[in-house]
């Protein structure tokens, strides 16, 4: 009976029931103003705050497994999120994309790092890796307000409304376009005093804009054409891979592109993405993409709840012991304020209407991205000095925005969706009177 209460038992015990809930919770709270990363932020405060014996989960400390942990999640969701876009790729049809990626972005990324700079005290590496970490929108904890499961023949284009797609196919680039400028922070920290020269600038953007990004792209459509033949056209039946049900190879596809591209100095995060669109377009209606695409949800479900529970126990164990008032009142400015703002002004003469631009410019959600990014540039630049206080605002801007946008995420969607179809039942009235 006394085994019951030992520590790998109840650990296990919980595992269990975690994983119970990360299979139920989506469902459960389907309609309801609460997400399931809120649920799982704040089972990981509670369990570390009450369980003393469970290991600290400092991300300074364990900086390795912090980077890795969240790199494997991001690049399993951005699979998911290529997959699950039915429209095709194009200069209009993808024209909110290009606006969010182009002018939303880099707007972000310049008016956080000014703001991290004069508010935070920061050093101007510091700022910018602040800026490039919390700029994308992430591709993982965004599932509310993204698109499902890939859709057949007989729904197509028409089921992607303008937000949901547009915020899926952001996330899904914007974590690999942000990479140059969490180089550029790097770049500067290991400059020093040099920094001022400009000496590195041609090489920060021969390299890690031009190359790694060129490449990036380059790779991921290879691999993803040579994967989408063996899977949808090779005259082996063996190796056709769409006439058997084995989800599980889309993570060979996810590390296959990841990893070759990361080899040749590109940008894995592009690449990956860039491949699982290709994948779709191999064969845009086959029903393999839907078994595919339900192994990599249920994987990145799976990691994701781990790195929040870890991220609610590093909360609990003092990572926001080093936040004041500035700190909170500045992370929902970027939150409420910034990020809307640029959103709206990047989406302005674009295809969506007033609603879907403020629905487009508010959930410009921070999370595992911004972990991941933040964790590689201290990892590999030089700001030891400031690692702490990064990580905790870090840490408050993310864990505000599980709150911010979990709450808000299913409402505006619900009422969206309603006027949308409110709009589109009016439309087929007008037009049978005409007829």
């Amino acid at each position: 009976m006394l085994k019951l209460f030992e520590g790998p038992s109840i650990i296990y015990t919980v595992l269990g029931l975690v994983v119970f809930a990360a299979a139920l919770l989506p469902r459960l709270l389907r309609r309801a103003p609460i997400s399931m990363p809120m649920v799982f932020l704040a089972a990981g405060v509670l369990a570390f705050a009450l369980i003393d014996y469970l290991p600290t989960p400092d991300p300074v400390k364990y900086e390795t497994a912090t980077t890795h942990l969240t790199e494997v999640c991001v690049i399993i969701s951005l699979m998911g999120a290529g997959l699950a876009l039915d429209r095709p790729i194009g200069w209009r049809t993808w024209s909110t994309t290009w606006r969010l990626l182009a002018i939303v972005m880099p707007l972000c990324i310049l008016v956080f790092a000014v703001l991290g700079y004069l508010f935070l005290g920061l050093g101007i590496a510091s700022a910018i890796l602040i800026g490039a970490a919390l700029a994308p929108t992430d591709p993982v904890l965004a599932s509310e307000v993204q698109v499902g499961e890939p859709a057949d023949g007989e729904e197509g284009f028409d089921r992607e409304d303008e937000v949901r797609f547009g915020l899926t196919s952001e996330a899904g680039l914007n974590d690999g376009l942000a990479f140059p400028f969490v180089y550029l922070a790097i770049t500067i920290s290991l400059a020093g005093a040099g920094a001022s020269s400009l000496s590195w600038l041609p090489q920060w953007f021969a390299v890690d804009v031009l190359w790694r990004i060129g490449f990036g792209v380059l790779l991921g459509y290879g691999t993803g054409k040579l994967l989408g033949r063996l899977f949808f056209s090779s005259r082996r039946e063996s190796f056709r891979l769409s006439n058997h049900s084995e989800g599980f190879v889309a993570l060979a596809a996810t590390f296959l592109a990841y990893g070759v591209t990361e080899t040749f100095e590109g940008y894995g995060f592009i690449a990956v993405f860039v491949c699982a669109i290709t994948i779709r377009a191999a064969e845009r209606d086959h029903g393999f993409h839907r078994v595919l695409h339900s192994y990599v949800e249920q994987l990145e479900r799976l990691l994701s709840v781990v790195i929040l529970v870890l991220l609610g126990g590093a909360i609990a164990r003092g990572l926001l012991e080093t936040i004041g008032w500035t700190d909170v009142v500045l992370a929902l400015v970027l939150l409420i304020i910034v990020r809307p703002l640029a959103g709206f002004i990047g989406l302005l003469g674009g295809p969506p209407g007033v609603r879907e631009k403020v629905a487009l410019a508010f959930f410009g959600v921070r999370g595992i991205g911004s972990l991941y990014y933040l964790g590689y540039g201290l990892s590999n630049g030089q700001f030891d000095a400031e690692a702490n206080e990064v990580w905790a605002f870090v840490g408050l801007v993310v864990a505000l925005s599980v709150v911010l946008h979990g709450v808000t995420a299913t409402p505006v969607m619900l009422t969206l969706d309603r006027l949308r179809s409110r709009k589109a039942g009016k439309d087929d009235r007008d037009s049978n009177v005409h007829v």
